[in-house]
């Protein structure tokens, strides 16, 4: 594999990435995976009884549940749910009563 094809691609150890507070709000924790081509991944954290401030999406959103669960516009979505937001599409009170474990892609 030569050195360009080498530079495409990312590898990161999730078990080593530091947890981040969010910019967004309080009581969420990202760690960050990696991002090309205005795709970013993420694992985001959220303790029991955050609610997300209402967003709008620039791209597609995908998120898969890990562990506890969310409320994404009305749908619960709990292990092994996944939800997927097309562009400009609004998110409204996302939130975890629980707390919650989940994987992020999403347009930078």
């Amino acid at each position: 594999m030569s050195a360009q094809q080498e530079a495409a691609f990312t590898f990161t150890d999730s078990n080593v990435a530091p947890w981040l507070d969010s910019k967004a709000a309080r009581g969420v924790t990202v760690k960050n995976l990696g991002k090309v081509n205005g795709r970013a991944m993420q694992l985001v954290r959220f303790e029991p009884g955050v609610v997300f401030p209402d967003h709008r999406h620039d791209g597609p959103e995908f998120i898969f549940m890990l562990e506890g669960e969310a409320i994404q516009n009305g749908h619960v979505l709990a292990g092994g749910w996944s939800g997927v937001a097309a562009q400009g599409t609004v998110d409204e009170r996302f939130r975890s009563d629980t707390g919650c474990l989940f994987l992020l892609c999403y347009a930078v």
